[in-house]
């Protein structure tokens, strides 16, 4: 988040959720605690990679926190900040919206990649 002056409160959302996995994350933590294996199949697609560096900068920017339990074989949880709570509030009207509309953005995503076949 290199840009501290935001133009919207949008812009500043965006800026800490951005990407395509964060929001998925705070999904599955506002719904409960997860280890990272648990949280990586609750997500599916994503690859331990990239997770990881997603849940580094979500750690960073004290949405979650992580919790290393220092045992053999090793014990990390994740979990929301209260900040990071109020983001997985925020978040839930958005995922209404996309249960709710489901079926038509399903439909528009099938139409935009034929059309990528096709030109």
């Amino acid at each position: 988040m290199a840009n501290t002056s935001f133009n919207c409160g949008l812009e500043a959302a965006l800026a800490v959720i951005g990407g395509k996995w964060k929001p998925l994350v705070l999904y599955n933590l506002a719904k409960n605690v997860h280890r990272y294996g648990e949280l990586r199949r609750a997500i599916g697609g994503v690859t331990d990679k990239v997770l990881i560096q997603q849940l580094k900068e979500l750690e960073r920017d004290e949405i979650i926190v992580r919790i290393d339990f220092q045992e053999i074989p090793p014990k990390v949880e994740y979990s929301l900040t209260p900040f990071g709570e109020s983001l997985a509030n925020a978040l839930s009207t958005l995922c209404v919206w996309g249960t709710e509309h489901m079926q038509t953005v399903e439909r528009i995503s099938q139409r935009r990649a034929t059309a990528l076949a096709h030109s």
